[in-house]
């Protein structure tokens, strides 16, 4: 086993990177409560201090952050979470990245940091005994640019699910973003084209929670970085087109013991799972609706959630059935692991997995047992059956899905008063603006004929 370094060894790391890479410039990256990517720039010499010291932010102009009369706050680096990136290749702007944790004007964390959040859910997993392990699959859209360099809503190929299309600008795109952030060490799986013209899935390999949250930050602005070099524009808009699939992030995830072993792995259980593996999944249906405005966090995130397009809106689990909300994968031993199907990747993944993990403890704290799983197709089934085998349905709304996490104890809770409160002030706005919003369909359905 590879002793852990000592904090000073890490700077001392650090700086010997920075000089022999030749990096010119070091960006301290944290993200706002949305899970925009934020970030301070500052030139390599003035590395050393900033590793001593933090850099300062105003935090009145972070999304979420606070108000004018608390704005002082210092982004701290983590050490061990240096990178340098390897597609800037121009040796006048080499760059690498540290993620930062938030503190406010007194030293002490500061709770609208939504890293601390997820931070503080992993160590009461932690406490009783277990670390939370996420698998990502992220999806994604490449589009067209005008002359002007903006986006057009203009699918970069024709291609659909597993399409491989010689000297296909989208392949080209996915192999430079696997070869580059495995030049990073974020382990990335695998890559292929989605089901939609366009739409393209990056899957990384499974790591405990908060090493992927911080991967995912990155990930993001390295895809849109890396497709702008190839003249495409990137989106993680769950749904930027009528009549196709939109673009999911199914969350595979498990918990591991002490020992390494997988604690939702049991071969004389039932289905193959442990009684911890079926909790954790009544834990996460029973809080399905009240965490929906935070894994769907747009008002166009519910314009996937629909029938017909492999999204799931009703709340079940199955083994093999595709149109279940969750699904018990393949592969036991080590491979044990149940996979959530609404969270899309517009959204904040330390809030997203933080919600997660706080459902299925919730489960396990409670005993709560799931239902039966359903393996038949639920979107084949009429409202009478769905409502004979008690399947009830996700919310049709950001505006549902906003009133019904606005009474929850457990989003609450886990979110703490500042993000809780914040995030349902700035979503509820963005419903709001919305709903008075009147649309091209309406103008051309209704115009003529009201």
């Amino acid at each position: 086993m590879t002793p852990t370094m000592s904090e000073q060894e890490l700077k001392e790391n650090v700086l010997a990177t920075v000089s022999k890479e030749n990096v010119k410039f070091v960006e301290m990256q944290f993200s706002d409560i949305l899970g925009i990517v934020k970030s301070v720039s500052i030139p390599a010499q003035r590395l050393e201090k900033a590793l001593e010291e933090g850099v300062f932010i105003d935090g009145s102009s972070i999304l979420g952050y606070a108000t004018i009369e608390e704005s002082d706050m210092r982004a701290v680096p983590i050490l061990d979470s240096f990178l340098v990136y390897p597609w800037s290749n121009d040796s006048r702007l080499k760059t690498a990245r540290f993620m930062c944790k938030i503190f406010d004007h007194n030293g002490n964390r500061f709770k609208g940091d939504p890293r601390y959040v997820l931070e503080r859910m992993m160590e009461k997993a932690s406490d009783i005994g277990f670390a939370f392990n996420v698998g990502p699959e992220f999806e994604f859209f490449l589009f067209k640019l005008d002359g002007n360099n903006d986006p057009l809503p203009v699918p970069n190929d024709v291609g659909g699910y597993f399409d491989l299309m010689p000297q296909d600008s989208g392949e080209m795109v996915r192999k430079d973003i696997m070869m580059n952030f495995d030049w990073m060490k974020f382990d990335v799986e695998a890559s292929h084209h989605e089901v939609a013209p366009g739409q393209h899935e990056v899957d990384l390999k499974y790591n405990d929670a908060l090493t992927l949250a911080d991967r995912m930050i990155t990930l993001k602005f390295g895809i849109k970085t890396i497709a702008f070099r190839h003249g495409l524009h990137a989106t993680f808009m769950p749904k930027p087109l009528y009549g196709v699939n939109g673009s999911g992030m199914h969350v595979h995830q498990s918990f591991s013991t002490a020992d390494g072993k997988n604690a939702f792995d049991d071969p004389s259980g039932k289905f193959g799972l442990s009684d911890i593996a079926l909790k954790y999944i009544g834990g996460l249906l029973v809080h399905a609706k009240e965490t929906c405005a935070i894994l769907a966090s747009y008002v166009n995130s519910y314009k996937r959630l629909v029938p017909g397009y492999e999204a799931p809106c009703y709340i079940s689990w199955a083994n093999r059935n595709r149109s279940a909300l969750i699904r018990v994968p393949a592969g036991r031993g080590s491979k044990s692991r149940v996979e959530l199907r609404n969270p899309d990747p517009a959204g904040n993944p330390y809030l997203q997995f933080a919600v997660m993990l706080a459902s299925g403890m919730d489960g396990i704290e409670h005993n709560i047992d799931p239902p039966e799983p359903v393996e038949k197709d639920i979107y084949h089934m009429n409202k009478e059956e769905r409502a004979r085998l008690k399947i009830d349905s996700l919310p049709e709304s950001l505006g549902e899905a906003l009133h019904i996490m606005s009474n929850s104890k457990l989003v609450k809770e886990t979110l703490g008063d500042h993000i809780f409160n914040h995030y349902l002030h700035i979503k509820t706005e963005e419903w709001d603006d919305y709903r008075v919003h009147v649309t091209d369909w309406e103008v051309e359905k209704f115009l003529r004929v009201l």
